[in-house]
């Protein structure tokens, strides 16, 4: 059940953000809820890696971390991960941003779901556990064939690389932005997002992976049009504007190209 309007209990959030990870979608979101919130940022060190500062808020060392305080709890509530950070912030402050859950008198029944509600639910475990699992290889692989080593072995790391992109990654890339492609194109009551006509918190937590995907894995308009249209979409939402002007105005730039 969410909290709104005047039944919303006084609650301090802070988000825990890095430069180059996926708190971004978090401030997103938290725009778009219209929460009140309190930002603490951090750059990641010349290794690339998230300072040791953050292990002070969390065991893991990772970004996004949100805190809340709540006169209902004994003391601070700290969440992790991108996935249940944003399935908490909806549940108690934005239930609209999850699809109805049951078809007309299929409460309850097995099947019984509604379309939107199970890609919903899909796309909750598809961004991390598929898409961005992709990703992070091309990254790795990237450093490998950037990788500061003698002249004379360059040829072989950049060999490396390109077997690994030419026997999976390209290809693995192409399934997945071909389905995602065809998953605009049959949005629920012909929307423009991913579960239908209105934004939910799948188009959140999917923003991250194809916004990196742009410079990572070959997500151009000329191969899939209705995918960075879509993308075009949410960038031009206002709370996501508010949400990159707030990096700006505190970090005196933006930029989230991994």
């Amino acid at each position: 059940m969410s909290i709104n309007g005047s039944q919303k209990p006084e609650v301090k959030i802070t988000l825990y953000w890095l430069e180059k990870s996926r708190a971004q979608r978090i401030l997103w979101l938290l725009e778009e809820l219209k929460l009140p919130y309190e930002l603490k940022t951090y750059k990641r060190g010349k290794d690339r890696l998230a300072p040791p500062e953050l292990k002070e808020v969390h065991p893991l060392g990772k970004s996004p971390i949100i805190k809340i305080e709540a006169p209902t709890t004994s003391k601070p509530l700290i969440i992790a991960e991108s996935g249940l950070i944003i399935e908490y912030l909806v549940k108690y402050f934005g239930t609209w941003l999850a699809p109805k859950e049951w078809s007309e008198g299929k409460e309850g029944q097995v099947g019984g779901e509604s379309e939107a509600w199970m890609r919903y639910r899909f796309y909750m475990h598809y961004a991390e556990g598929s898409l961005m699992s992709l990703l992070l290889m091309a990254v790795l692989v990237r450093g490998i064939r950037g990788s500061p080593v003698p002249f004379f072995i360059k040829p072989i790391t950049g060999m490396i690389a390109g077997r690994i992109e030419t026997m999976y990654l390209n290809q693995s890339f192409q399934t997945h932005f071909e389905f995602l492609e065809s998953q605009i194109a049959s949005s629920p009551n012909g929307g423009d997002y991913l579960c239908g006509t209105e934004l939910t918190a799948t188009d959140v937590i999917m923003s991250f992976p194809l916004e990196s995907a742009q410079g990572l894995a070959g997500l151009t308009a000329d191969k899939y049009p209705k995918l960075c249209a879509y993308l075009v979409k949410i960038h031009e939402r206002d709370a996501y504007k508010r949400a990159v002007q707030k990096i700006i105005d505190v970090e005196g730039s933006y930029d989230q190209k991994l």
